[in-house]
């Protein structure tokens, strides 16, 4: 402690924050064992088990919005990882100080928009009538396509989306490991006479192996939440394509909605979060001992 005191100091802000935000208001998971009113708060409200954990498990779309959450969240790790890295890597190349600047500048600008406007955007190019990827397709003798009544297109539409919103920030990330890399390693490779691609393979990408490894173990942590502005902002919640667009998270705001049973939507929420710590430290537990060295903990 004594001799961590000031990279510890420079923690405090952070578990300040989260002790706030995050721990105290898990106080108001009992909601989803109780029948809340309003009138008798949380504590006087009556105890009612486990039956408010009924209304998801006993839903006839269970197996469909645990299918698009899980499916979606899979592809999205998948693809953030691979594609990011690659971009970092190509980052990492770049010699021009302003070329790279501006790359970065372009890339991290998506991340700082709401879903509410990048919706509007994404309807600029699928809007069914005046939509750019409609004029473009008629421009090419191919029929208009209604993009927000075809569900199958929104299998392709979410990862595009959801790979421009944080493609930016991740491979900032992958490409500041990069730059803490010794460089005498890539100048012996050089003189050795080694390829870019035994260079990528044999250094740079063992050097970004443990950060790989910790965003995707917090990923699967958050496997069964999905990202409620991508999924209910960007498709305008059309109730023609919920086959494929429909997630635990807007299922449950719906029914919140048209209910008002706030016990309901908290015993969902509360349920998302225990497979959520059970599959982080299954996660942890199968990557510590495949190598101790790059687990979470």
């Amino acid at each position: 402690m004594r001799k961590n005191r000031f990279l510890l100091a420079l923690t405090l802000p952070m578990v300040v924050y989260a002790f706030i935000f995050s721990y105290t208001p898990m106080f108001g998971a009992i909601v989803a064992f109780k029948r809340y009113q309003f009138d008798k708060g949380i504590l006087g409200s009556e105890w009612v088990g486990f039956s408010n954990f009924k209304f998801l498990f006993t839903s006839p779309d269970l197996i469909r919005i645990v299918r698009n959450t899980l499916g979606y969240n899979a592809v999205f790790i998948v693809s953030t990882v691979v594609v990011s890295v690659t971009v970092a890597l190509m980052l990492y190349e770049l010699t021009s100080k302003k070329w790279l600047k501006m790359y970065q500048s372009i890339m991290f600008f998506p991340h700082f928009l709401s879903w509410v406007v990048v919706a509007y955007m994404v309807y600029a190019f699928l809007n069914p009538r005046s939509g750019i990827l409609n004029d473009w397709l008629t421009g090419f003798g191919f029929e208009a396509v209604d993009w927000y009544n075809k569900a199958s297109a929104w299998i392709y539409i979410f990862p595009i989306a959801n790979l421009w919103k944080v493609i930016g920030m991740n491979a900032i990330m992958y490409y500041a490991a990069l730059l803490s890399v010794d460089p005498t390693y890539y100048e012996a490779a050089k003189i050795d006479g080694a390829s870019k691609w035994k260079i990528i393979t044999k250094i740079s990408l063992p050097f970004l192996y443990p950060l790989m490894t910790l965003l995707v173990i917090l990923a699967i942590g958050h496997i069964f939440s999905a990202d409620f502005g991508l999924f209910y902002q960007v498709p305008m919640d059309s109730p023609t394509i919920y086959a494929t667009t429909d997630v635990i998270d807007t299922y449950v705001f719906r029914a919140l909605m048209h209910l008002g049973n706030i016990g309901m939507s908290s015993s969902a929420d509360l349920t998302k979060s225990v497979l959520g710590f059970i599959l982080i430290v299954t996660a942890n537990a199968v990557v510590r001992k495949i190598d101790s060295d790059r687990s979470l903990f």
